[in-house]
Parts: C-alpha cells; structure tokens; sequence
C-alpha cells in the first residue's frame, strides 16, 4: 500500500502514528524513513552548522492538509516505532503484502 514517494530519494513514504501533544491533525502523518535519503543526510550537517545541535529531519507530510514540512529527529531510529507497519497489518488481514 503506497502512500507516496519521497521527492529527495524516491523511497515510499511510512504512515507514522503521532506522539501524544504534537499539535497536529488526524491519526497519523506519511514520513521517509531511508537513512539513505539525502535530505535524511545533509540534515545532519546543516542543523549542525547553522543551529549547533546534533540533529536531523526527515520528509513529512501532513496527509490532512497536503503540506510537506520537515519532521526533526534526534537520532537515525527516533520515531521508528512509531511507524505503522502496513505489511503485517495486511498479512494479519490476509490481504498480502
């Protein structure tokens, strides 16, 4: 079930559920989860350089309103569990995968 692919490095996008207080909309939001994606890459060094912190952000969007916006991560596996793996929830299903 794709959701859309990511413009920086063509990867599908992962429905993640949202943390408690984010201030957004709906259930959940579409992210790129690749620690290959350039954006996901050059993050790094550019939050480095120009906020002196040692994170990143990763492509985010709100499926609600339609709106890209980074999604800041403190480490490569933050918010990972948050991700909705749709391939087993399909396969629990019986709907494949």
């Amino acid at each position: 079930m794709s959701e859309g692919l990511c413009p920086h490095c063509g990867e599908a996008l992962r429905r993640f559920k949202l943390p408690d207080n984010t201030g957004w909309e709906g259930e959940f939001q579409l992210a790129c989860f690749s620690d290959d994606c350039p954006y996901y890459s050059r993050g790094w060094r550019h939050m480095e350089e120009h906020y002196a912190v040692k994170a990143s952000y990763r492509y985010r969007i709100d499926p609600t309103t339609g709106h890209a916006s980074p999604l800041a991560v403190w480490s490569p596996t933050a918010l990972r569990d948050y991700v909705v793996d749709s391939d087993a929830h399909d396969a629990q299903r019986g709907t494949g995968g």
